[in-house]
């Protein structure tokens, strides 16, 4: 059977709204030295990408259009290119690409992005670990977590948020985790001690720590770093992935997914999620041609889990 020259993928051509992402029909690529070729199964969508999007990020990550999106991925191996010895074709995978390029039915991938993928993780957990698995295992590396310490993480319900606390529990710390209302019983589920936002949030952190917190990581931003600093955290065990003026004022850290970003710690995660002792929420699956009501869900800011496209 011949291969299809062609493939769809999301892309745009000038910054703006959902409204300028198309699904349309690109050439099939070969892969190159290192490269291999993946038909994509499931890939998740951040917020970043939005804000890429809208040409918020553009100083910091310059856009060349047409531009595609996306850099969580799992699926199949396709295609290999010279001298990639240790995946074969049919092999399935967890990845990511730096192309922005994951939101299409195939996409190239450097193999050293790449790691197997467990039989007992779904393929839509798969596809949605990349960025917010990442992030967050750095996030809680960072603030050096050891068993009986408390840590407090803002964001707690949202995609990083609610794999930070997942790890910060496997750490063997006691941890209070910052979501609306809505979220307190899958907290409560995970072990996690829940505490709502709002007026008073300080105080209710006091009370549900027993006045001592250890670390703070920060998922939400928004005025967390300075009340981590007001409850008494040391600075050397703050991390922000968000509020990078609120950390470069105070001197907290600002670990993320660029520190997290590896193939041998997307594989780390994936066995924790093989074993049951992570999950990632999945929020919502939306098919590919239906990628811009999957942003207007995302750009919502109320979701719980990851929301994940699939071809």
């Amino acid at each position: 059977m011949e291969k299809s020259k062609t493939f769809r993928a999301v892309k745009f051509d000038h910054f703006g709204d959902v409204d300028v992402l198309n699904v349309v029909e690109v050439s099939r690529p070969v892969p190159g030295k290192g490269q291999v070729l993946v038909r994509v199964r499931a890939a998740g969508i951040n917020p970043g990408e939005a804000s890429i999007r809208e040409g918020k990020m553009a100083k910091q990550w310059p856009t060349t259009f047409p531009s595609g999106e996306g850099s969580d991925l799992a699926g199949t191996v396709e295609e290999v290119g010279a001298g990639v010895t240790a995946i074969k074709v049919g092999d399935e995978i967890i990845g990511f690409t730096d192309n922005r390029a994951s939101h299409a039915e195939y996409v190239l991938v450097e193999s050293d992005h790449l790691t197997p993928r467990p039989a007992s993780v779904p393929w839509e957990q798969a596809g949605a670990l990349f960025v917010v698995g990442t992030t967050a295992y750095a996030a809680v590396k960072a603030v050096s977590l050891k068993a009986g310490d408390t840590v407090v993480v803002s964001g707690a319900a949202g995609g990083v948020g609610s794999v930070a606390v997942q790890l910060a529990k496997i750490a063997g710390a006691t941890v209070i985790g910052l979501a609306g209302e809505a979220n307190h019983a899958w907290l409560t589920d995970h072990g996690i001690i829940p505490v709502a936002y709002g007026d008073g949030v300080a105080d209710r952190i006091r009370d549900a720590s027993g006045g001592h917190i250890d670390a703070f990581v920060d998922a939400h931003g928004d005025g967390y770093v300075e009340l981590a600093i007001q409850l008494g955290v040391p600075a050397s065990r703050i991390d922000t992935i968000i509020d990078f003026a609120a950390a470069k004022q105070y001197g907290v850290k600002t670990d993320g997914s660029q520190v997290g970003a590896k193939a041998e710690v997307l594989a780390e995660l994936a066995e924790l999620i093989a074993s049951g002792r992570l999950e990632i929420p999945i929020a919502k699956v939306y098919k590919l041609s239906d990628v811009r009501e999957a942003y207007r869900e995302l750009e919502k800011n109320h979701t719980h889990g990851k929301i994940v496209l699939v071809p």
